[in-house]
């Protein structure tokens, strides 16, 4: 039996035929039992004001081809059962901003004592009108409230009766927007987390069974082989990749399933099936929390318990069917054939239309808040909130889980090799990015081939010359600037998720990322280069078209790897598509030819060094102009040799060598640029947990 993360898998040879619980449902298979297996008892104390239940590890059981089985979804065994619980959780915003608009508040209390649980079996729907502080509970009670946004918590968090201020290391969170690697299918993509995330110790052959019975319970089976697509690429519907990034929460077996309004954009058939899928979730023991805006009638009957906010304040929280009959108490009766969720949602709202209006909703609402604090269930959930807190002074320092997982499963090889071949399949898969680079540096290299058709030896061919190299240089420059500076801010929101689950280190993601984009990043100028070269008539010899087309590869990698850079720094896409031209256009204006080294002030002349365009277009100029004789105008004037040129730039003291040298040294210096600003942009927003002992507790990134 091999324990991994939070689940306890077994692996179990084919024989005879068992039933299979895949954590997540029952789920048929041919298996046997190989040999018998020793099962250790471990008790998982269960707080939540009815008493404890015990946990133990689940017995082994298979399927053909071998099978990986995350315990069963009940005590004694599947998933550890938690119970979450909160008490007093408050949330105020303060702005950051020194100075602040007329009008707009500087601080807001969002949240104010919110008592409440969450326990195993049972979906909890979080519900309220928009702006009612939902989602930040959620975030709360997940610990994905972002640093430096000025959020202050304060409350207390149990689990399992036990204080803590994270919950990160037994729970799963499915964010809003559903971001993925577009050109991965959905095995492709459940497979890179199955290998990422489960036991190495494991043979690939389980955990593919495992991936393979995690579709199916997840009814993605006639969608296994479509890639999930984007906005230009079409692939799976919204439903689809909404069950899809459950499924890849569900990878590491967690106990607490959070989600932020799994329903949104989608249409109410795809709404009803995830709903649907997080009951049977919720029925196989796990705990699920989803916060959720207006749902239809047939999906707010799927709810087991239901917490209602309205202005950051608990109107109800209990049993989903006791709702309708506890506010009919209080005088609002719901409507016969009347959505109840549509219901709850008009009753808590505060209408702005008017402020006569307003004045009403706010009494209304004020009226159930009071009411739902004075009733039996609002003085019981805080009285259950004192009590834990008196409980987890006596009983500090227990842990309330297991061991808890300190780093990514696989090892750095392991992760290096497969994250080279996600980057290397999202990359070579993507055909219309390729054939619009390809296009683009084949129209350029026709232009400028068309312009500078076949130079001459005359002295007017010295400043063609010159305009092509410098030219050539910019277009190489830019091409592979765009390409990259994008990279990293798409996959932003893919790598903070898979880094918070501790799949990978920053070290082979970038080196995989680097690897993949380098063939790339050659084959596109090599395209450019052997177009343009014979076109315009440059040195005829063959070493100085091989060195021409190495310096723009050489040029091209080292674009591209400012292009991660800006990326890798910049907060957003549009911050790095923006920043990235702006610091190519001063690498532009230093490059040698627009303003002369030696008439630079001095206080500038650093810049020149540091400029990738100022060394390509130096060393294709030595390249170039090395050894080539001109013809004088009438009147012996102009320059006769290449030297000429070549000191008349001030180029004619260094070497091809030495120039790529320097551009090798800058190439270096973006790389190690990248790697330091990776771990500072993506994982510097660490989620925090719950202030307890006056200060906020960061939760590990």
């Amino acid at each position: 039996m091999i324990d991994f993360l939070l689940g306890t898998a077994v692996l179990v040879l084919p024989q005879g035929n068992l039933p299979l619980l895949a954590g997540i449902g029952a789920v048929k298979g041919a298996a046997a039992l190989k040999r018998h297996l020793s099962n250790r008892k471990e008790t998982a104390s269960i707080e939540d004001g009815a008493g404890a239940a015990n946990a133990q590890p689940a017995a082994a059981a298979a399927a053909a081809g071998g099978v990986l089985r995350p315990k069963t979804p009940t005590p004694g065994k599947g998933v550890p059962p938690v119970t979450l619980q909160w008490g007093n959780l408050s949330c105020h915003w303060t702005s950051r901003k020194k100075k602040q608009r007329k009008g707009q508040p500087g601080s807001k209390q969002i949240l104010f004592n919110l008592s409440g649980a969450a326990r195993p079996g049972r979906l909890l729907a979080l519900m309220g009108p928009s702006g009612s502080g939902k989602t930040t509970l959620l975030n709360a009670l997940a610990s994905q409230v972002p640093a430096n946004t000025g959020m202050q918590l304060s409350g207390d968090l149990y689990v399992n009766g036990v204080q803590s201020t994270e919950a990160n290391h037994c729970q799963a969170y499915v964010e809003q927007a559903d971001n993925f690697y577009s050109m991965l299918s959905v095995a492709e993509t459940l497979s890179m987390a199955a290998q990422l995330q489960m036991p190495r110790a494991l043979p690939d052959s389980s955990k593919q069974s495992y991936v393979d019975n995690l579709i199916a319970v997840l009814g993605l089976a006639k969608s296994r082989d479509t890639r999930v697509g984007d906005e230009k690429v079409r692939g799976l519907s919204g439903g689809e990749k909404k069950r899809l990034a459950i499924g890849c929460e569900l990878i590491s077996s967690p106990s607490l399933l959070f989600l932020d309004e799994p329903t949104t954009g989608l249409d109410s058939f795809q709404a009803e099936k995830v709903v649907a899928t997080l009951k049977e979730l919720a029925s196989a023991g796990h705990t699920v929390v989803c916060s959720i805006h207006q749902p239809r009638s047939s999906i707010f009957g799927m709810f087991d318990d239901l917490l209602l906010l309205s202005e950051g304040r608990c109107v109800y929280s209990g049993p989903a069917d006791e709702a309708l009959p506890y506010f009919e108490q209080l005088g609002h009766a719901c409507p016969r054939n009347y959505n109840p969720a549509e219901f709850v949602a008009d009753l808590i709202s505060i209408d702005y239309s008017s402020p006569e209006v307003e004045g009403e909703s706010k009494a209304r609402v004020q009226a159930l808040v009071d009411a739902w604090a004075g009733s039996a269930g609002g003085k019981a959930a805080a009285d259950a909130a004192a009590a834990h807190t008196h409980l987890a002074r006596s009983r500090s320092g227990v842990p309330a889980l297991g061991a808890v997982s300190t780093g990514p499963v696989a090892g750095w090889r392991r992760q290096f090799r497969l994250l080279l071949r996600r980057s290397w399949r999202q990359i070579t898969r993507d055909k219309a990015a390729a054939m619009a680079r390809l296009s683009s540096n084949l129209s350029s290299a026709a232009i400028f081939g068309a312009i500078f058709w076949r130079m001459q030896k005359k002295q007017s061919s010295i400043q063609d010359r010159m305009g092509l190299l410098q030219v050539a240089a910019i277009n190489t420059a830019m091409s592979a600037l765009v390409k990259t500076i994008t990279v990293f801010p798409k996959e932003r929101a893919i790598v903070n998720r898979e880094r918070t689950r501790k799949a990978y280190n920053v070290l082979p993601y970038l080196s995989a990322k680097l690897l993949a984009e380098l063939p790339v990043s050659c084959v596109f100028p090599l395209v450019f280069g052997g177009v343009v070269y014979p076109f315009t008539g440059l040195n005829p010899k063959p070493i100085r078209f091989v060195r021409f087309l190495g310096i723009l590869t050489l040029e091209s990698f080292t674009a591209a790897a400012l292009g991660l850079s800006v990326g890798a720094a910049a907060p957003n896409a549009d911050a790095a598509v923006a920043i990235g031209p702006a610091v190519m256009l001063v690498w532009i204006i230093f490059g040698g030819f627009y303003c002369n080294s030696d008439n630079i002030p001095r206080a500038l002349r650093w810049l020149p060094r540091c400029s990738l365009i100022k060394h390509s277009f130096e060393a294709l100029c030595i390249n170039e102009f090395e050894g080539l004789e001109f013809q004088l105008d009438e009147g012996g004037r102009g320059m006769r040799t290449g030297e000429d040129v070549l000191s008349w730039l001030s180029f004619g003291h260094t070497s091809i060598r030495k120039t790529l040298g320097s551009e090798a040294r800058i190439l270096g210096f973006y790389y190690w640029l990248t790697y330091w600003s990776l771990p500072h942009t993506y994982w510097d927003s660490c989620d925090r947990g719950l202030q307890t002992d006056g200060h906020c507790n960061r939760a590990t990134s």
